[in-house]
């Protein structure tokens, strides 16, 4: 089965999300029932992401290969599958590190209940 080349970074994007998403169930990480939290962990580097992003791509800094994204833009002309990037990667680190105090039993004192 060949997998078309537009499909490449969204593709890696999946495999990335795939091999962390199971530490979720397993290691009962409450990543994504915690929705509030994560969104307040991710959104502020997905913001500045995005303006570097956009300014880069402006000024000529750098580009994607059409060949190999989707070719959906967003303002700034970049490309969704770079903002897919900035939300997947966090996740995937987040529920590696919660992964990692869930089976370790670190704690870092919102264990009491909170949100």
């Amino acid at each position: 089965m060949t997998v078309p080349a537009n499909l490449s970074y969204v593709g890696v994007l999946l495999f990335v999300l795939a091999g962390s998403a199971w530490l979720e169930v397993t290691c009962r990480t409450r990543v994504f029932i915690r929705a509030k939290r994560l969104a307040l962990s991710i959104v502020p580097a997905v913001i500045l992401f995005f303006i570097w992003d956009a300014y880069a791509i402006a000024n000529g800094h750098w580009w994607f290969d059409t060949d190999r994204i989707l070719g959906w833009y967003l303002p700034g002309g970049v490309p969704i599958d770079e903002v897919l990037f900035f939300i997947v990667i966090p996740i995937a680190a987040i529920l590696t590190l919660e992964a990692v105090r869930a089976v370790k039993g670190w704690n870092v004192g919102d264990e009491d209940g909170a949100p």
